[in-house]
C-alpha cells in the first residue's frame, strides 16, 4: 500500500502532465484554425485551374501529350508514392492510418518508390521493403505554396525524365474535426475521369466538353497550367493533412487531459483515505498511551 508521500509525488507528476496536454491542446486548436482559414482562401484559385485543365484534358486534341500518356505495361515501370505524415508524434492514430493506407497501396502498384513527407513517415518506412527515393520535411510548420512548388518541380522533372511512370499522393482528408480519412489521389499521368471525380467530390458540378478557345494555343495553355495544377493539388493536400494532424493531436490531447483528470481525482480520493487512516492511527496511539498512564 502506497504511503501519502508516494501518492503526492504521483499527483504532482500527473498535474505536470496535465499542464502539458492542455497547452498542446490549445496550440493545436490555434494551428487548426489558421490552416483551415488559409485553405479556404486558396481553394477557389486552384479549383479554377483544375477545372480549366480538365476542360483541356477531356478534349480529344491533347491525348498524345506526355502528361496524359498511356501507360506502357511492357517496359520497366516505377510508381512513386508521396506520403504525407507528421514531423512529431502524439497525434493519436493519425500517422498509423496513413501508413496502413500506404502499405495497402504499395501492394497494388508495380515497383513502388516512396517519397515521405514528415520525419515520422521517414523513420517508419526506413525499415520497410519499399525503397525511399527522397525525404521531405517542413519542421512541423504550416506548409506554404513555396513548399508545394518544390515538391511539384521535383515530381514533374522526375516524371518527364522517366524516373517515375505514375505518381500518387497519400494524405489525410479532413471531412470534419472528428472524421479524418486517409485518401489516395493520382497526380500523374493526368486522368480526365479521376479529375472529374475530384471536382465532383470537392462540391463542383459535373463538367462537359464546352469547347473553349485558348490563346495563344491549347498546347501552350496546357503546358502552363499543368505545373500550377500539380502545385495546387499538392499544396491543398499538404495544408489539409496539416489541419488533420492538428485536429488529431487536439483530440488526443483532449482525451489525455480527461484521463489525467480522472486519475488525479482517483488518487485524491485514495490520498484522503490514506491520510484519514494515518490520523486515526495516530489518535488511537495517543489515546492508548494516555490510558496506560
Amino acid at each position: 500500500m502506497a504511503n501519502g508521500q508516494e501518492i503526492r509525488f504521483r499527483m504532482r507528476a500527473i498535474r505536470q502532465t496535465l499542464q502539458v496536454t492542455k497547452a498542446m491542446d490549445l496550440i493545436s486548436t490555434a494551428k487548426l484554425r489558421k490552416a483551415r482559414r488559409i485553405l479556404e482562401d486558396t481553394v477557389p484559385f486552384f479549383t479554377r485551374i483544375q477545372k480549366s485543365l480538365y476542360d483541356i484534358v477531356s478534349g480529344a486534341g491533347m491525348i498524345q501529350n506526355e502528361f496524359i500518356k498511356r501507360i506502357d505495361k511492357n517496359k520497366a515501370f516505377h510508381s512513386a508514392v508521396l506520403l504525407v505524415s507528421s514531423d512529431k508524434g502524439m497525434a493519436g492514430g493519425y500517422n498509423a492510418n496513413v501508413f496502413k493506407t500506404v502499405n495497402t497501396l504499395c501492394t497494388q502498384l508495380r515497383n513502388p518508390l516512396l517519397l515521405p513527407v514528415g520525419n515520422i513517415g521517414s523513420r517508419y518506412f526506413a525499415h520497410s521493403p519499399y525503397p525511399i527515393v527522397e525525404n521531405f520535411s517542413f519542421n512541423s510548420q504550416l506548409p506554404t505554396v513555396d513548399d508545394a512548388q518544390i515538391l511539384a518541380y521535383y515530381l514533374i522533372s522526375q516524371y518527364l525524365w522517366g524516373m517515375f511512370d505514375e505518381i500518387h499522393i497519400v494524405y489525410t482528408h479532413m471531412y470534419s474535426t472528428v472524421r479524418l480519412v486517409p485518401t489516395i489521389r493520382q497526380i500523374l499521368p493526368l486522368d480526365a475521369e479521376k479529375m472529374q471525380a475530384a471536382i465532383t467530390e470537392s462540391g463542383g458540378q459535373k463538367r462537359i466538353a464546352l469547347g473553349f478557345e485558348y490563346l495563344p494555343s491549347t498546347h501552350a495553355v496546357f503546358e502552363a497550367l499543368v505545373p500550377l495544377y500539380i502545385k495546387g493539388m499538392i499544396y491543398g493536400c499538404l495544408v489539409e493533412a496539416y489541419a488533420g494532424e492538428q485536429s488529431a493531436r487536439m483530440e488526443a490531447m483532449n482525451e489525455s487531459s480527461k484521463n489525467a483528470e480522472k486519475m488525479l481525482a482517483d488518487l485524491q480520493i485514495y490520498y484522503n483515505r490514506v491520510r484519514q487512516a494515518n490520523i486515526t492511527q495516530e489518535m488511537t496511539e495517543i489515546v492508548s498511551g494516555s490510558v496506560g498512564l
